[in-house]
């Protein structure tokens, strides 16, 4: 596999890379890359045969959707190139509820000032970046639908949504014969599993593409963090786990550091980087299009890109897999072989594929 072995997104025409090139990492201070380092990035994944580029309206308070408008049009790759953006999270004054949110008049200020950011008229992908917990769906199908039909935006999809919201939108979408959403964006590795549960399935079942990120959970699947001694699960090392401002999902706990141990463990007997591992895992998971990886140096995108020659043995796969189960929760604990005889009298039927 390699990074121009392109595949649909979704039920859809949008073709992009195994691996999208997320930049939440461009003009962050701290654990992210300067500008300088973002563009070596950049052209180190387009110069790959990579073309599918994910930004957001509030990554680095919208510089880093002003410097991938500079690298793509100073590049001339703009058709080339799928990129993407999103809006959702707040970006105005505070005390100002129209600054956030999926209602049609902060979806519709959002874009405009991501397109100037951009410098260009039309998106190819627009994510809505969280469920806002208020806005009907059907609002937000009908904002983004006019979006499309307008020419701003190509497709649009959903970035951390209930899977039933997914679900009731391309429902509707195709119950009305209008646009609709064409893929997801979760979170999605071996220390969080949980997407399993009902968005994969949900996702398969409605024809969304998944495009995973922090696969690597921000650095802690790469080994960039090490047990800190006499505390505990917790951990040392600078990087968005650690420091000022952790991130607020920690994931220094006792399954992960077990699960961190067999990945490592494989990365030894293959001789390869544990964060080649933890991304060949993702790539070799079902209804999975596109990873996002995100990167503060040239040098590691380089090695990350390499995770896409690494086919894992069913022997590895099947370590990492009973590693990083997810622990059984009603009612999935039920849909076991033995209760599947139980409902069809003691005989194993098959379901249509």
């Amino acid at each position: 596999m390699n990074l121009t072995e392109y595949r649909t997104l979704g039920r859809s025409g949008l073709v992009v890379s195994p691996l999208t090139l997320g930049t939440m990492t461009f003009g962050t201070p701290r654990w992210g890359s300067s500008d300088e380092e973002s563009e070596a990035i950049f052209r180190a994944y387009v110069e790959a045969g990579g073309n599918f580029i994910d930004t957001a309206n509030v990554y680095a308070k919208g510089r880093s959707e002003e410097l991938v408008g500079q690298y793509v049009a100073a590049a001339g790759l703009r058709d080339q190139l799928v990129l993407a953006t999103k809006s959702g999270f707040h970006s105005g004054q505070p005390g100002n509820p129209h600054g956030g949110g999926n209602g049609r008049k902060n979806i519709n200020q959002a874009l405009e000032s991501s397109l100037r950011r951009l410098q260009t008229d039309y998106v190819d992908l627009y994510w809505v970046h969280v469920w806002d917990m208020v806005t009907p769906v059907e609002e937000v199908l009908q904002t983004l639908g006019d979006l499309v039909r307008a020419g701003k935006i190509r497709y649009f999809a959903f970035s951390d949504v209930p899977a039933w919201y997914a679900a009731k939108a391309t429902t509707l979408a195709a119950a009305h014969h209008v646009p609709g959403p064409i893929a997801l964006q979760l979170e999605y590795s071996l220390v969080e599993r949980h997407i399993e549960n009902e968005h994969v399935p949900a996702a398969r079942e409605c024809g969304l593409g998944i495009t995973p990120w922090s696969p690597l959970a921000a650095g802690f699947l790469a080994g960039k963090y090490q047990r800190a001694a006499n505390s505990g699960a917790k951990a040392s090392g600078e990087g968005r786990l650690t420091g000022p401002n952790p991130f607020q999902d920690s994931k220094f706990t006792e399954h992960n550091w077990r699960v961190l141990a067999v990945v490592q463990e494989v990365a030894r007997a293959l001789n390869r980087p544990a964060a080649q591992v933890a991304l060949a895992w993702v790539l070799a998971q079902p209804g999975i299009t596109s990873v996002i990886l995100g990167a503060s140096k040239r040098t590691q995108l380089l090695d990350n890109l390499a995770a896409l020659d690494l086919h894992l043995s069913p022997e590895h796969l099947r370590q990492l897999q009973e590693a990083s189960a997810l622990a059984p929760v009603f009612p999935y604990g039920i849909f076991t072989p033995a209760i599947h005889k139980g409902i069809f009298g003691g005989t194993s039927v098959q379901g249509w594929q």
